[in-house]
């Protein structure tokens, strides 16, 4: 029986049944069959050795593919999981995968698991594996199943498999899994192992928990050195390191998975821009309210959110009486009922709501992620009823705030994507086409008038209306929402939202969402990655550390001018301990506190301070009166070099 394989240039070419990537590599060329290292069947990766038994689109893989470095990766798991059972025989195996940048497997060992430590002598079995040659072997189900008897994690996994599961064999260890290895295990040379960590077995939370090492590879030498150092940036960046290293905050699975608890000095930052947050929006003609964590769960049927959003909220409360309550997974229907407790005119309109307000998501344990992934958050929301003529002022306005606080916070990498429904998903959007080609247009119609450059993408606006995204880049260049501006004609109609107009009628407005800053979990992740912990003044928890030469002679001193600070508005601490001048500096500066102010007896004659900004080596001496004077000029100009300007977006409307 014979198959037909198109290839990418429409070519179509029978074969026999069961042929396989290298035969038909070969059978084009004596030179790509020696390159061929896996095949795309219609753009799904397969073994070089895989039966092929059903027509497809083929393709063949070669090194210089992007996808080999998925087939490199996928045999670096295969000889870990090789180098695991050599090394540690009573370990059990569960699966293993290519990942984005790198690999993994699963594993689980009664008593103690595989540590970090052992990582070492695995690499160096890996390497010894690697001389060797792995051989393919198409294994019946039953034969499978007696293969892998002992290990229940592989039984789990083949009772998911077909009738023949292809597996690879390397000595006396046996292995299978979805996609391919590289032809020659030769080819594994550049390649290291990174870490371990716990992940639960299929991703769910009621599963055991299995240790999952992890590693890279690579081609080329260099690609794998390129690789080591940007993990290391990424490490300097990790907020959860400079988190843990600076007392900011701290997450306890055993007390609550994703549940952050913020130390004095996070606490610190986060009440300096939440109070930074207020001021603005108050001073932009918003009214500020408080609203419950808890709901009717009619409350969020009505909304949509239980219909669409399910998945994302916590289980209902029974309380008994028929009643159900909600830990709110949204702002949004809260300030709805703020609006609705009066009769409201046209007059009142603009009418803008705001509030720090606490939502809750049902995230699953492995999704979550020091303060960017968190079940527990609080949002800087606010929403704005307009009538139908005022939508493009108050955009425009919600716009300009928007680009003064990035300003402040010295923000300056962003571009706007305009989120649009996609048509054909009908269960995750509002189904009603008029609302949405109406909301879309005067959307993209703003962004016009205002002139603003921005990109659209389908499937990515909420379920009840689309929005403006602004995407900022991280501290290690990749892409996340900041911000976001969304019109929204379906919740005023699902809960009956009326003004009353200028001829005496009632009338619907259109509700804008919009979140300046995020929620300040995640706003805080970004600010901390971005800074590498060094805050800049404004926002520093400690502004600067006084550390007098002799604690006897000067400490009095010292202590004066701390209160004196305190009074001016400034956070500052003091290291009185009798330990040596030059560890206090270093601990100041691991700190990363912005200055570091030393006092000794000339400093104390004339009423001055000896004073060394982080990460500068010099200092310079100045009055104590003009170094407070200085500070506070700082902290109100929000840290600013006095070369950092306004947004150029926020003056151009």
């Amino acid at each position: 029986m014979a198959i037909a394989l198109t290839f990418p240039d429409g070519n179509v070419k029978n074969f026999d049944d069961g042929t396989t990537v290298l035969a038909v590599a070969q059978s084009i060329s004596v030179s790509l069959g020696k390159k061929a290292v896996a095949g795309l069947l219609d753009d799904t990766l397969i073994d070089i050795e895989a039966p092929i038994t059903h027509d497809g689109k083929i393709a063949i893989l070669t090194k210089d593919d992007d996808q080999a470095l998925t087939v490199l990766r996928q045999t670096g798991a295969f000889l870990l999981a090789a180098a695991i059972h050599a090394l540690h025989p009573d370990v059990q195996l569960g699966g293993g995968a290519a990942t984005d940048d790198g690999f993994y497997y699963d594993t689980d060992r009664q008593g103690s698991q595989l540590t970090v430590d052992q990582l070492p002598a695995l690499k160096a079995k890996m390497a010894e594996l690697a001389a060797g040659s792995a051989e393919r072997v198409v294994l019946s189900a039953a034969d499978a199943k007696a293969q892998f008897k002992a290990q229940p994690y592989k039984l789990k996994l083949l009772a998911q498999a077909g009738d023949a599961v292809l597996a690879f064999k390397l000595g006396d260890f046996v292995d299978f899994g979805e996609g391919a290895i590289l032809p020659s295990l030769k080819d594994v040379k550049h390649f290291d192992l990174l870490s371990v960590a716990g992940a639960y077995w299929e991703g769910k939370s009621s599963n055991p928990m299995l240790q999952r090492l992890y590693g890279t590879a690579y081609f080329k030498a260099a690609d794998l050195e390129q690789d080591a150092k940007d993990r290391q940036e990424a490490r300097e960046h990790d907020h959860r390191t400079i988190g843990r290293d600076l007392d900011l905050f701290f997450v306890d699975p055993k007390v609550g998975a994703g549940l952050p608890y913020w130390m004095p000095k996070g606490a610190t930052i986060r009440r300096v821009i939440e109070r930074y947050i207020i001021d603005k929006e108050l001073a932009d003609g918003y009214e500020h309210v408080y609203t419950p964590v808890l709901a009717n769960l009619d409350l969020y049927k009505t909304s949509g959110h239980w219909d669409h959003y399910r998945e994302d909220m916590f289980p209902p409360m029974d309380m008994g009486d028929g009643e159900m309550l909600e830990l709110r997974p949204m702002n949004c229907p809260s300030h709805i009922q703020i609006y609705k407790h009066h009769i409201r005119s046209y007059r009142e309109l603009p009418l803008r709501i705001a509030e720090l307000g606490m939502m809750h998501r049902y995230e699953k344990s492995g999704a979550l992620s020091g303060l960017q992934r968190v079940r527990e958050m609080t949002l800087n929301d606010g929403h704005t009823f307009v009538a139908l003529d005022q939508v493009q002022e108050e955009f425009k306005k919600i716009l300009r705030l928007i680009m003064d606080v990035y300003a402040d916070f010295n923000i300056s990498d962003y571009t706007f994507r305009l989120s649009y429904r996609d048509p054909k998903n009908t269960e995750k959007y509002f189904d009603d086409d008029e609302m949405w080609n109406r909301s879309q247009t005067m959307l993209k119609g703003a962004m016009d008038d205002l002139g603003l450059d921005y990109y659209e993408a389908e499937g990515e606006a909420a379920f009840y209306g689309p929005k403006l995204d602004i995407q900022t880049k991280t501290a290690l260049g990749n892409d996340e929402t900041m911000s976001t501006i969304q019109l929204d004609f379906m919740l005023p109609e699902r809960f009956e939202l009326t003004y009353v107009g200028k001829d005496g009628q009632e009338h619907r407005p259109v509700m804008i969402h919009r979140g300046i800053v995020g929620t300040m979990e995640r706003f805080i992740a970004y600010l901390t990655e971005i800074y590498k912990g060094a805050f800049p003044t404004w926002l520093a928890p400690t502004q600067a550390m006084l550390i007098p030469v002799n604690p006897d002679e000067q400490g009095d001193y010292v202590k004066e001018l701390h209160d004196k600070m305190l009074k001016a508005g400034l956070r500052v601490d003091m290291d009185l301990r009798n330990e040596k001048m030059g560890y206090k500096i270093r601990e100041a500066q691991t700190q990363k506190i912005p200055y570091t102010v030393v006092v000794g007896e000339a400093e104390r004659a004339n009423a001055g301070v000896s004073v060394r900004k982080y990460g500068e080596t010099h200092t310079e001496e100045e009055s104590t009166k003009m170094f407070i004077e200085s500070m506070q000029a700082e902290v109100k100009n929000y840290s600013r070099d006095g070369k950092t300007k306004p947004s150029d977006v926020a003056s151009q409307f």
